[in-house]
């Protein structure tokens, strides 16, 4: 069976708070471990109030603690937000406490708007475009040279696996160029998921790191008793997509019937859109929207993104997609 792993926004519900997200995103990490997923990433987001994975090397920290056999990471850590120095030694102390366990998948987009940016002090436009360079120099730091005659201890020789992530074609050729695993985000870009696998395989060059291509693409996954519970389940998220395509963010409000029947006709469009690389039902379903999926796109690895109003049927989710797909 293809390895399957987890994506976790730490997701705020409606009426919840940051400290239960993180009880919620702990539960649910352990429940994976328990199921057999082979990665647990956590995503950063800052300035979202439905979002509380932004100081993610912390929550890394945590979950590593509470678990251990899972690996743990980042989907991503947006580096134009930080310096390499300060992720080689946030990952690099990771790797020691969880040897062998630490991902770090790298996104360029900053994710932020000009109010941030002027939160984190940082140029994050300007930082973007040194992204390709910032990460070679995060890949030196952790091979152990002093970049600028400046060492990072923590960091030098430290077992971290390096990821691009991307939803673009622009990380698709970086991530070829250096050699390095790639990782789509279908789950909610899934319009140039096709053309970033294929120019991925294409131009892909062999390095220390991997000698051929690794290729994960993500897809939303709800697995419920009948498809109709699915889909009432599902709704939260799509009341999220809706929420932020129109300007208003949240947290996590509580699935509604028939939610898509009650969306103009733009709206709907957008969703089925941005929802389409989807494995939504029974658990019979969702192994065929999967399977359909990985023959579609020849991943090596899917990593699923299943948040749920409900964290009970969240955690009951994962563990009927992998029993029916072990079965």
């Amino acid at each position: 069976m293809i390895p399957l792993s987890v994506l976790d926004l730490v997701t705020v519900r409606e009426g919840g708070t940051v400290a239960e997200a993180l009880a919620i995103t702990t539960a649910t990490a352990q429940t994976a471990e328990r199921a057999g997923y082979a990665r647990y990433w956590v995503a950063e987001h800052h300035g979202m109030d439905g979002i509380a994975g932004g100081a993610t090397s912390v929550v890394l920290a945590h979950l590593g603690n509470a678990t251990s056999t899972i690996r743990i990471g980042s989907g991503g850590i947006m580096l134009p937000n930080h310096t390499p120095y300060v992720i080689a030694e946030q990952f690099g102390t990771l790797a020691a406490l969880f040897p062998g366990r630490v991902d770090l998948g790298l996104g360029r987009a900053p994710g932020a708007d000009g109010r941030l940016a002027q939160a984190l002090r940082k140029d994050i436009h300007a930082a973007a475009e040194r992204f390709p360079n910032d990460v070679v120099e995060l890949r030196a730091r952790f091979a152990g040279q002093a970049v600028g005659g400046v060492p990072t201890p923590q960091a030098a020789g430290a077992d971290v696996e390096m990821w691009i992530l991307g939803s673009s074609l622009f990380g698709a050729q970086l991530a070829a160029m250096l050699g390095l695993p790639y990782a789509f985000a279908s789950h909610f870009a899934p319009g140039q998921l096709d053309e970033a696998a294929r120019i991925y395989r294409e131009r892909f060059e062999p390095s220390d790191t991997l000698d051929k291509p690794h290729f994960m693409a993500a897809i939303n996954v709800l697995a419920a008793d009948s498809d109709e519970e699915a889909r009432y389940l599902a709704s939260s998220t799509d009341q999220s997509f809706v929420a932020l395509r129109s300007g208003t963010p949240g947290r996590l409000k509580p699935p509604i019937r028939d939610y898509r029947d009650t969306l103009p006709g733009s709206a709907l469009a957008m969703l089925e859109q941005v929802r389409s690389v989807s494995a939504v039902g029974t658990p019979q379903t969702v192994r065929e929207g999967i399977e359909a999926f990985v023959a579609r796109t020849g991943a090596d690895e899917l990593i699923i993104s299943a948040a749920t109003y409900d964290p009970d049927a969240q955690l009951r989710s994962l563990e009927l997609t992998m029993d029916v797909l072990n079965a």
